[in-house]
Parts: structure tokens; C-alpha cells; sequence
């Protein structure tokens, strides 16, 4: 059926069109060689274990073992209450990344047999003297140490440092079974001054790392972990960053400016997107894709919000905080440097200190350990001491990557060239192609996969040089349901580009399929909503709205070759009952107020940019 200016093929769960090499890969399923079409994996990118001093201040006991364990589908049992969880759905690869700063330390202060258990720290944590609350407990002395950026140095030695990595890389390895589940060598730097989060998960792509870890207790500048990258590159241990909680930055993350200083240069801008290529669109504390203030014509924008600075209690700046609004300004600053510094890929996480990746919305057992660990704590509408209101957190985010096998190099090879696109958690399969001459009917097709690289590129890439008589680039998206969730809303192309002055930034929505044979409506551009299946009540819902699949061939009506562009997928399930609800109703506790009840889970694909010859240095 025709739908505006897209050739949209509403397909049935299972075709064999799409069920041949051009399927996504399943989760947990293990390869059988390489596929040059690739298949696509879920895993989590964002994870912390006891050996994270903030997990541990919370009461998390979880192992690295126990991180590795539950990623790959184990049963294991949480430390805080005793409780047995197992995920619905194994994913195919974890990273855990814990904080560099004080790495793998804290297990050590209260084991008899470290000598760290005999220091005075060591002994105050084990035994305390003071309230937990007192400045003066040794939690939070450790915890105020990172927030500030000053070490306390008999627990910073290199030798205590290389010792800890030296384990965690062995455990790290121990867990990756190359074709069925991967593991990556990862940590955090935390920068966080003022309560600005600038943090970065480092990743790296052989089996050895780097020595050490890099920590804020090194340098607070993202500048200076690249250099640190850049040296590990250079010593054979090839790696990437990615930054996240832009949305908690104070307005530094997607900033034009170097942190903390001047406007940034072309080596600036060089070197960030050297080192890190794509970055987090969502995880428990919230998503950056946009805000209403930036977005105000887009009725999906206030998604899963967490407005405060870390740990400090006041909100954070909207402006440079958010993943659309830098996609946006980095066509600009591409025409003033001569580079984007702000041309990322997409991936999304849990940055659960509990140690264990949460994204199961039904599944949900807390993000912070002892702090989250009933439903009474996390329903409770009064900040925890973390100063975080548990029911205002999230579930974890999933990344999706697709790769020729389930290994450490080809994920990592795939998160480098963007290849990626984050959920809000739910598994939903997507491809997004972009080029000059796909036929209307290219998403029916057996070899569609096939046909889209041979004439494109795939999310996270260029388009390539303008084709025969083309006058717009076409785009090809598709997307199919998790098994596990809600169907699928609608499919969006967002768009955002430069206007006729040197310094409009604009941002367009298309609707490019929708469910249930609805239509744009032409006098209010508007769509009719899907509908809502949700039981509050029972908190469940049915598939009776939505479709298992949507696609698209659209071209873009709107398209000025002179004008740089960026375009990315953003698809919407049906409604679903939010995590909230579902403790609430387990527990029969009331939903919290000011917590919506339901929510859109979603998926963010990697963006295709167009750039004219004229602006390309």
C-alpha cells in the first residue's frame, strides 16, 4: 500500500522473505560461521558489580561471575535478599564496565585475609563508628574522594591497580565462548565534577587489554582519556569510548565548547570522534535523545526523564545535553572545522549497580543494590540515599549490534563502524539502509539485505555520491517485534539538517509506517494513536493493536542537496505495562504518583548522514 511518499509493506510475523539470510539473528543463538549479511545481537554495554565502589556503597554483593553468569541466561541468587532471578531472554554478550576509580578495591575491605581489611578505612567499613549518614563513614569518604576528583592514595598504587585489572581480565575471558556469548574487556572513567556527568565506558577489542584502567583520579578531561587511548592504540590494543548520560551533563556532553573551557577546535573534534564513535541513548537514569524543550513538536519526546545532576539534587542544562540536538549541531560544526565531532552511533545500557543487566520490564528487581532491593524501596516516592527517587528510575536500555558472528572481534569491529542501535530494552529487530536508486519494492524482496549494502550503506554509515538521476536519497527500514513484548507502533524517520541561515538547526518527523492501516492525518499532520490494551489493575496487556512488522522504501520529500542532513529510525511498540506497574501490582503496593503507569518501549537506529561535495574537507 502507498503511504505519502514511502512504498510501506506491512508483512506477517515469519515470512520466508525475511526468514532466509536477510533474518536477524536470535538472541543467545550460536553462530555457524560467518554471515557476511550479519546477524544481529542484543547485549549490555553498561554494567557494574561489587567491585564498583558506588554498587558496593549500596549494598551490592553481585560478582563479576554473577554479572557473566545471569547475561547468558544462568540463574543466580541476589546477595541483598536471597532472591532467585533468571532472565526471560539470554543475551549474547555483557560488558562490564566497572569504575576505574578505587577499581575492584572495595570486595577487598572487608576481606579478612587483604591487607586493605587492616587500614582504617578498611576497619570503619567493617565495623562502623559513625552513622552511614556522617561525612566521616567510610563510605561516604570514598564516595566523596570520586566526586571530587581526589584519590586516596594507599588505595590508588599501581600495584594494587594492575593487580585488580590483572583478575578481572582473567574473569573476563573465563565467560567468553566465542560464537555463543561474547564478553569485552571494559571499564569507566568517571569524570564528575560538580555533579556533571561526563563519564565514558572504555572497550577494547583482544583478550589482553591495557595494563591499567584510566581514572578521573588521572585527569576529569575527556581530552586526556584520549590520549590514553590513543597510546593504547598505539601499544596494539585497539579500543573505543562511549560516552552516556548526556542528559545529566549540565549541559557538557554534546557541548561545542572543550570541557570546562573555550570552543572546541578541529583536533578537538578530530580526536573525540577518533575515540569514541557512538554513544548511550538511554539506561536507568534516563534517556538523551531529546526534550520537550528542544523537541516541543514531538509528542514522544519525554521519555523516561531523569532531570537532576548526580548526587547534587538540581537540574540539569536541557541545551547540549541531548543526542538529537548534537546530531543537529555537529552538521553545523562540520561546516566551521571541517569535522563532526558529534557524528555517533547508537547504542543504549543498563548502568545497573546491581550486577546484573535489568532490562526485562516484567523482570525488574532495581538498578542499586540494597537501596532497590523490594518493591517498597523502589516504589517509594522519596529520594534514597543516592538522592535518586527510586520510581523515577528505569529499566536498563539493550544495545544491538549487527556482526558477521557472535565473537569479540566482530562485535567490537561492528560497534566501531556503527553498525548499532540501542531499545529501551525491548529486543525489537531493525535494519535501516540508506542510497539513491532503492526500488519501491526492496523490503519484500528475498535478497533485500543483499541489495540494500549492494546499494547503500547501513546505519552509521555515509551515503555514498549521488546516483544517476536521483534527486533524493531513498531510505529502506524494517522492523519486527520482540517475541516477548508488545507489537510495533510505528516507524518514524527523524530527521535534522541545516536551514537557509548559516546557524538553523532544524528537525523533522516522518511517519513512514504505521500500524492497523492508519494514516497521517493531512490538515494536522497528526497520526491517530494505536490504542492501549493495559490493565492497570493486573497490569497486563494483548496484541490486539500494532503489527508484528513494519517496513518501508521512503524518499525524502524535503530533501536540498546543499544542505547536510543526518537521518535516524526511532520505532514504537504498542503500550506496555511500565516496570512500576508491575512491582505494584506483585506486591500490591499502589503505583506511585507522578510515574506513568505505561510506557512505549523503543528503538533508536544509528543514523545515515548526507554531506555535500561542497562541505566535505
Amino acid at each position: 500500500m502507498t503511504f505519502g511518499n514511502a512504498r510501506i509493506s506491512l508483512l506477517v510475523l515469519l515470512l520466508p522473505t525475511l526468514a532466509i539470510a536477510d533474518s536477524p539473528g536470535e538472541p543467545g543463538r550460536a553462530s555457524k560461521g560467518p554471515n557476511a549479511l550479519k546477524n544481529v545481537y542484543f547485549g549490555e554495554q553498561h554494567l557494574h558489580s561489587e567491585n564498583s565502589p558506588d554498587a558496593f556503597a549500596a549494598g551490592t554483593r553481585q560478582s563479576r561471575d554473577d554479572a557473566f553468569r545471569y547475561g547468558r541466561g544462568d540463574e543466580i541468587t541476589l546477595s541483598t535478599n536471597g532472591q532467585k532471578i533468571k532472565r526471560q531472554t539470554p543475551y549474547d554478550f555483557v560488558a562490564l564496565t566497572d569504575h576505574a576509580e578505587y577499581f575492584g578495591v572495595m570486595p577487598q575491605l572487608i576481606d579478612p585475609k587483604s591487607p586493605l581489611s587492616k587500614t582504617a578505612l578498611g576497619k570503619e567499613l567493617t565495623k562502623p563508628t559513625v552513622p552511614p549518614s556522617s561525612p566521616k563513614s567510610a563510605v561516604n569518604q570514598i564516595l566523596h574522594s570520586i566526586l571530587t576528583s581526589t584519590a586516596m592514595s594507599e588505595f590508588v598504587s599501581p600495584d594494587l591497580l594492575k593487580s585488580n585489572w590483572k583478575e578481572a581480565i582473567k574473569v573476563i575471558n573465563k565467560y567468553n565462548d566465542p560464537g555463543t556469548f561474547t564478553t569485552l574487556i571494559a571499564f569507566e572513567w568517571t569524570s564528575i565534577p560538580g555533579g556533571r556527568n561526563m563519564h565514558r565506558n572504555v572497550f577494547f577489542r583482544d583478550d589482553v587489554g591495557p595494563e591499567v584502567p584510566f581514572s578521573s583520579f588521572d585527569s576529569i578531561y575527556p581530552q586526556d582519556l584520549w590520549t590514553y587511548q590513543e597510546i593504547q592504540r598505539n601499544m596494539g590494543h585497539e579500543n573505543l569510548s562511549i560516552p552516556h548520560n548526556g542528559n545529566v551533563s549540565d549541559g557538557w556532553m554534546y557541548s561545542p565548547n572543550k570541557f570546562l573551557a573555550g570552543p572546541m577546535d578541529a583536533r578537538y573534534a578530530r580526536r573525540r570522534m577518533l575515540n569514541e564513535p557512538l554513544t548511550e541513548m538511554i539506561q536507568t537514569k534516563g534517556g538523551s535523545e531529546t526534550h520537550p524543550l528542544l523537541s516541543p513538536n514531538d509528542e514522544f519526546a519525554d521519555f523516561e526523564p531523569f532531570p537532576n545532576l548526580i548526587n547534587v539534587g538540581k537540574p540539569s542544562q536541557v541545551k547540549y545535553g541531548y543526542v538529537r540536538q548534537a546530531l543537529t549541531d555537529g552538521l553545523m560544526l562540520q561546516r566551521t572545522l571541517g569535522i563532526n565531532p558529534f557524528k555517533y552511533g547508537i547504542v543504549a545500557g543498563a548502568d545497573s549497580h546491581s550486577g546484573y543487566s535489568n532490562n526485562e520490564e516484567s523482570n525488574f528487581h532495581g538498578s542499586h543494590g540494597g537501596l532497590e532491593d523490594s518493591p517498597k524501596k523502589r516504589l517509594n516516592p522519596a529520594p534514597n540515599a543516592s538522592g535518586d527517587m527510586p520510581s523515577r528510575l528505569g529499566s536498563a536500555g539493550a544495545t544491538a549490534v549487527w556482526a558477521e558472528e557472535n565473537t569479540r572481534t566482530s562485535i567490537f569491529d561492528a560497534m566501531k563502524r556503527k553498525e548499532t542501535y540501542g531499545t529501551s530494552g525491548t529486543l525489537i529487530r531493525l535494519r535501516f539502509f540508506g542510497g539513491w536508486g532503492y526500488s519501491d519494492n526492496l523490503v519484500e524482496g528475498k535478497d533485500f539485505v543483499k541489495k540494500a549494502y549492494a546499494g547503500g550503506v547501513p546505519m552509521g554509515g555515509d551515503l555514498p555520491a549521488k546516483r544517476g538521476r536521483a534527486t533524493a536519497p531513498t531510505f529502506a527500514v524494517w522492523a519486527l517485534k520482540d517475541p516477548e513484548s508488545g507489537n510495533l507502533d510505528r516507524v518514524q524517520i527523524i530527521k535534522g539538517y541545516l536551514g537557509g541561515r548559516f546557524d538553523d538547526q532544524m528537525q523533522k518527523i516522518y511517519e513512514v509506517a504505521l500500524s492497523d492501516g492508519r494514516k497521517v492525518d493531512p490538515k494536522t499532520g497528526k497520526v491517530p494513536p494505536v490504542g492501549n490494551t493495559v490493565d492497570i489493575a493486573k497490569a497486563t496487556y494483548t496484541n490486539d493493536i500494532g503489527d508484528s512488522q513494519l517496513s518501508a522504501v521512503w524518499t525524502d520529500p524535503d530533501f536540498d542537496p546543499t544542505r547536510p542532513a543526518v537521518y535516524y529510525v526511532r520505532v514504537l511498540e504498542i503500550p506496555t505495562p511500565r516496570w512500576s506497574t508491575y512491582d505494584s501490582v506483585r506486591s500490591g503496593l499502589p503505583v506511585p504518583e507522578g510515574i506513568p503507569a505505561t510506557l512505549q518501549e523503543r528503538a533508536w537506529s544509528s543514523p545515515i548522514w548526507y554531506t555535500p561535495a561542497s562541505a566535505k574537507k
